[in-house]
């Protein structure tokens, strides 16, 4: 009976070790995980034979992708506005868990910023798995469909989600590359603000 008593406590104790590991682990991630995003536009100074000159800013190379309606169209197509340029996949649990900042700030600031959510379609992610998944869930931010995989290799969108921040006159400003959250979302687009 000891023995059991003192199996019962140990089991216990390791219980509540675990947990509070859990906890701590939970925390200290949080408050020393790294700025997501990269800038991309940071102009630097350079000195070449004595004379500062600032590099120039890149600018977003164009791809071409399908619309909900099955019209093919660019990237530059939505220049003039900042653009949000989300590569993604309804299999990827990372992507379902950002989705729902997405909609929300496109319904705030959709008018005033294109999104441009393209599904990496494919392989496992097909059109109509991908159609499903934003019927299911109500979203309706606009959708694009790479089924030629020709924008996921322009920008090199190995590993989804993956977020560009593009300015209004089509240069880059920021990535991320993983799932981010409202708060780095909004920082994203302070970046990108006209």
């Amino acid at each position: 009976m000891k023995n059991k008593k003192t199996l019962v406590i140990w089991a216990a104790a390791f219980v509540v070790l675990i947990a509070g590991a859990a906890v701590l682990y939970g925390q200290l991630s949080r408050d020393a995980a790294p700025d997501q995003l990269e800038a991309a536009d940071e102009p630097q100074v350079t000195e070449e034979e004595g004379q500062a000159q600032e590099q120039e800013k890149l600018k977003a190379p164009d791809f071409s992708v399908y619309n909900a309606s099955g019209e093919r169209v660019g990237l530059s197509d939505y220049f003039g506005k900042p653009i949000v340029l989300n590569f993604w996949a309804s299999w990827c649990g990372p992507c379902q868990m950002e989705m729902p900042d997405f909609e929300e700030v496109y319904r705030e600031r959709g008018e005033e910023i294109h999104f441009m959510m393209v599904n990496v379609t494919g392989g496992r992610e097909t059109l109509e798995s991908a159609q499903e998944f934003i019927a299911e869930k109500g979203y309706s931010f606009p959708v694009f469909y790479d089924t030629e995989s020709e924008a996921a290799n322009t920008y090199a969108a190995y590993s989804i989600p993956t977020t560009y921040f593009i300015d209004s006159e089509g240069y880059l400003a920021a990535r991320a590359v993983g799932a981010i959250d409202k708060e780095s979302l909004e920082q994203g687009l302070a970046m990108i603000a006209d």
